[in-house]
């Protein structure tokens, strides 16, 4: 699967790299993790950690995939309000899923304080606004809800936004308890510190080229001819999992984002580096960065051809660059650096899919589709070593493959 156009500018934006060597002869380990990506780093770090003997491939370089495409914004809020979580799941379960996206944001904060080498990531607020007049009623019921069950969260009448942001929308929820990262450089350091400081053992450019079976055991050969013996997998794919492993539940989109050239007196309108998004579907979203970039995305779209991506995505940008100058005439002209468009996945009821598959004996998978991917890699941390020691999760019953699936209400 081709994952991305354009440039992403995380890699660019990233001063501390590592290189890892290909797998050249036979290994043993307690768990396999394939992929080397935000999930794959994520779980990586945990296992290892854990006491773990862990080993790593991947078949591009480090954070290569659609890591490099994300945009880094963390937010216990998901594309799938709470309110329409309770209305799928239930009041436990929606409240549930709502409050692990609330623990796993912390986790990650709490994470990246732990690594050797810092990644600029930083708490945030968040702006949800009404995008029109029609949506204020459904966002005061979505406020009314996240406020029910604790959830550190303000109402914002027109007047407060244009008084704070400088733009008017109809109304809007500030939300605390977010936060932002460089993607790229957070997934460098979660494997610079699972490797040295808890023995985790990393390849690149490693591709799996067959699995075999045994009662007690599964070996992996890779591309390379060497073998590897393990007692579990952990596939941490990402969205090329739809090429060996199609579930029903998952939805192929693309997307387009842009990183903007630094942005001179940006502090004077846009207070605090709140990020920034709205209730259209499909959404745009804003954000800055430590280095005074915006970073801007949307116009999804439901296509996966690579060929319609490249075509679109000139117009794309151009198109977030605008909506940056509606938002804040007096930054103009704003000048996108880094444009790309990616692959995107999401599922039909708005879950992640993480946890064990009946077709798959010995492994799990790690799954985070949707606009909150990052939020729900740090779920599957406490999820997957769980499975793996113990059978058992509290909260995979949420996540597993099998749940039945309606259309995502949003």
């Amino acid at each position: 699967m081709k994952l991305i156009n354009g440039a992403p500018g995380w890699p660019k934006l990233t001063s501390s790299t590592w290189t890892y060597p290909a797998l050249q002869e036979d290994v043993e380990c307690d768990v396999l993790v394939i992929g080397a990506g935000m999930s794959g780093g994520l779980i990586s770090h945990e296992l290892a950690k854990k006491g773990l003997r862990t080993v790593t491939v991947e078949k591009r370089s480090v954070g290569a995939g659609s890591t490099c495409a994300n945009t880094g914004l963390l937010q216990f809020c998901n594309d799938k309000p709470l309110s329409a979580c309770i209305n799928s799941f239930g009041l436990d379960q929606g409240v549930r899923f709502y409050k692990l996206c609330e623990q796993a944001v912390k986790k990650l904060l709490a994470i990246h304080d732990s690594l050797l080498t810092k990644a600029d990531m930083f708490p945030r607020s968040s702006l949800y606004f009404a995008s029109e007049e029609a949506d204020v009623p459904g966002l005061k019921a979505e406020y009314q809800a996240l406020k029910q069950h604790g959830f550190s969260v303000e109402w914002r009448e027109e007047k407060h936004i244009e008084a704070s942001f400088g733009f008017r929308k109809p109304a809007g929820i500030v939300t605390h308890g977010d936060a932002e990262i460089n993607p790229a450089a957070f997934v460098q350091s979660l494997f610079e510190t699972a490797t040295k400081k808890y023995g985790l053992q990393l390849f690149e450019h490693t591709r799996v080229a067959r699995r075999e079976d045994h009662a007690d055991h599964i070996t992996i050969f890779t591309d390379n001819g060497s073998k590897i013996t393990t007692k579990h997998i952990v596939y941490a794919t990402g969205y090329e999992t739809q090429e060996y492993k199609k579930d029903e539940n998952a939805v192929l989109e693309s997307s387009f984002a842009i990183i903007t050239e630094p942005v001179e007196d940006i502090d004077k309108v846009w207070p605090d580096k709140y990020m920034i998004w709205e209730t259209a579907r499909p959404y745009k979203y804003f954000r800055m960065t430590t280095d005074n970039r915006i970073v801007a995305g949307g116009f999804d779209f439901g296509s996966n051809i690579w060929e319609e991506r490249e075509r679109m995505l000139a117009q794309a940008a151009k198109k977030l660059e605008a909506e940056i100058e509606k938002l804040f005439p007096t930054l103009a002209p704003i000048h996108a650096e880094y444009p790309w468009a990616a692959a995107f996945c999401s599922t039909h009821d708005g879950l992640p899919m993480i946890g064990t598959h009946p077709n798959y004996n010995r492994s799990t998978f790690i799954q985070a589709y949707g606009g909150n991917g990052d939020v729900y890699c740090s779920i599957a941390t406490d999820i997957i070593p769980a499975l793996i020691e113990h059978g058992y999760h509290p909260d995979a019953e949420l996540f597993r493959f099998d749940r039945p699936h309606t259309p995502s209400v949003s």
